[in-house]
């Protein structure tokens, strides 16, 4: 795990500037005040970086760079000045692994606070373990209903969780999105849907589509499929039998290009005229890998560089984040970049207004108390829907052909904004076929 920091990967002159008068301030005055306070903050930082999740960790080591930097002085928490040491694991898209990785932080590295993010696969293992060990965790990117019910809360009961706490998009979020997208096109209101066994796909077939259905959609739903399936014909047939001209997923990568290619042999593609779909359209990378297929497909933010906010932690906004990761990689930006800075914002103001940094409950009650707008938008833990939970914004969004010129091939668009009217719109929407 790299200590070393590339300045170049800075995203503003100010900040390379006040970084480098940080240094010199530490090495006049905050090595004596490490030495006064005698303790170091260990964060664990859990994300998939590799394998079919890959995408949503490809970000991080710019984002935990630019984390690091801010913090070379220390963390200022409880009137002492902290050292900071995160601790950062990759996943490699395994269940087991995350609940393993985080269990080894817990018992050998001694964390005060755990960080997960993206996806059930990897968060939902860590927060358990979190959970019966007493540390306190807060995680980001999944749905919150996969994340609460998905550990074993139940409806209209006390939440069972005292360690661990999630913010970030749920179903109703999505339903306010995708009502609000699928109006901006004239459609007969058929949608096509493969939710996935899992916990994604299946807190969004409980929940999700019996709400699109109240608000006048008609779901076409051939039930859950398993993920790795290669042979996707009979949903095919089904949506091209019921005439769909909305298609709507939570896939993985690898299953999603397998059934959009085969859609698209097998006629259906030529049908549709909205196709939104979350998880894997959600990065440049996997929509690329799909070609001319992957034109016009309908996606949804949780983070996009439009949103008006800064993050806390840097002071960074996500203009600035974005051009910053562009420069610095030489790839395309990814939501990714603000929802894991979203993360750190969240998690370091949770340490910074705990009464003891070092105290696990002090933490845990920090966090269920806190109010802040990170660079996504803002965190509250006194007002969300249940305990342990503060929604967050699904903004409407298009992958379209790039302006001639373009560093890249493709944009990302933003077509509609109910769940966040600060964020600006940017594009009409297409029509897939459009």
């Amino acid at each position: 795990m790299s200590r070393t920091f590339n300045t170049a990967s800075l995203t503003r002159r100010s900040f390379i500037a006040s970084a480098a008068a940080g240094s010199a301030a530490l090495a006049l005055s905050g090595r004596t005040a490490f030495a006064e306070s005698g303790d170091t903050l260990k964060v664990g930082f859990i994300s998939p970086r590799t394998g079919p999740l890959g995408g949503f960790g490809e970000t991080d080591g710019y984002v935990l760079d630019l984390a690091r930097k801010a913090l070379a002085n220390g963390l200022q928490a409880g009137g002492k000045t902290w050292k900071v040491d995160i601790l950062d694991q990759d996943t490699q898209s395994d269940p087991s692994r995350a609940g393993q990785l985080a269990k080894e932080l817990i018992n050998n590295q001694a964390i005060d606070l755990m960080l997960a993010v993206s996806t059930p696969e990897t968060i939902n293992p860590v927060a358990d373990a979190c959970e019966a060990a007493g540390v306190p965790c807060l995680s980001t990117v999944m749905p919150w209903e996969a994340w609460y019910f998905g550990r074993g809360a139940k409806p209209g009961a006390p939440s069972p969780f005292k360690w661990t706490y999630h913010f970030g998009f749920g179903v109703e979020e999505f339903h306010k999105a995708y009502v609000s997208q699928w109006s901006l096109i004239e459609t007969n209101k058929k949608v096509g849907v493969m939710y996935p066994n899992d916990a994604d796909g299946n807190a969004i077939r409980a929940h999700l589509a019996p709400a699109l259905a109240k608000a006048g959609f008609t779901i076409v739903d051939p039930g859950a499929y398993e993920t790795g399936t290669t042979d996707f014909s009979a949903q095919i047939a089904l949506f091209r039998q019921e005439g769909v001209e909305i298609f709507n997923s939570f896939p993985i990568p690898p299953d999603f290009a397998a059934f959009w290619r085969q859609a698209a042999q097998q006629g259906l593609t030529q049908q549709i005229k909205i196709c939104q779909v979350a998880k894997t359209g959600l990065f440049p990378s996997d929509i690329e890998a799909l070609g001319d297929l992957g034109m016009n497909i309908g996606s949804a933010a949780y983070w996009h560089k439009a949103f008006p906010y800064k993050s806390t932690l840097t002071g960074v906004s996500g203009t600035e984040l974005a051009d910053g990761y562009e420069a610095a990689s030489g790839k395309q930006w990814t939501q990714q970049l603000g929802a894991s800075l979203a993360l750190l914002d969240a998690g370091f103001d949770a340490l910074k207004a705990s009464s003891d940094a070092k105290n696990k409950a002090a933490v845990a009650k920090a966090i269920a108390t806190l109010k802040t707008t990170t660079i996504a938008g803002k965190v509250d833990f006194t007002s969300g829907p249940v305990a342990n939970v503060s929604p967050g914004p699904i903004i409407g969004t298009q992958w379209v052909k790039a302006a001639e010129g373009s560093k890249f091939a493709l944009d990302y668009v933003v077509t509609e904004n109910a769940t966040d009217p600060n964020v600006p719109v940017g594009a009409k929407l297409i029509a897939y076929n459009g």
